[in-house]
């Protein structure tokens, strides 16, 4: 089993700046890789971020490209994202996940067996 605490949500104006962590505890050796999604009110969870334990490669959905950036730190077992030049349309909660390999990419809710309890982040225009 994993277990993952998300924080840092809040209410931000656009154009602003957040930052999210996601505490990771359990068996996160089994994991391969963390993910963030987001679901915003009346739409499907959606691929946000994804980055690899082991070397640190990411890779981003094209609406957060150049505007988020997600990392690792390895001795804790935490993951960050940072979200600069947030935009109303980023408003949402948002959910880490670990994944324990499989065949599933790295971008579909189906690849992760681990979920946060998510974190509010709301963007006023």
């Amino acid at each position: 089993q994993v277990q993952l605490v998300e924080s840092g949500g809040g209410l931000v104006q656009a154009g602003g700046s957040l930052r999210l962590s996601c505490a990771a505890s359990g068996r996160v050796f089994s994991s391969s890789a963390m993910a963030w999604f987001r679901q915003a009110p009346g739409k499907e969870r959606e691929f946000v971020a994804v980055i690899r334990w082991s070397d640190g490669t990411t890779y981003y959905a094209d609406s957060v490209k150049r505007r988020f950036t997600i990392s690792r730190d390895n001795a804790k077992n935490t993951v960050y994202l940072q979200m600069n030049s947030l935009k109303p349309e980023d408003t949402g909660v948002y959910y880490c996940a670990a994944d324990q390999g499989g065949s599933y990419v790295y971008t579909v809710t189906a690849r992760y067996n681990y979920w946060g309890q998510g974190t509010q982040v709301t963007v006023s225009s």
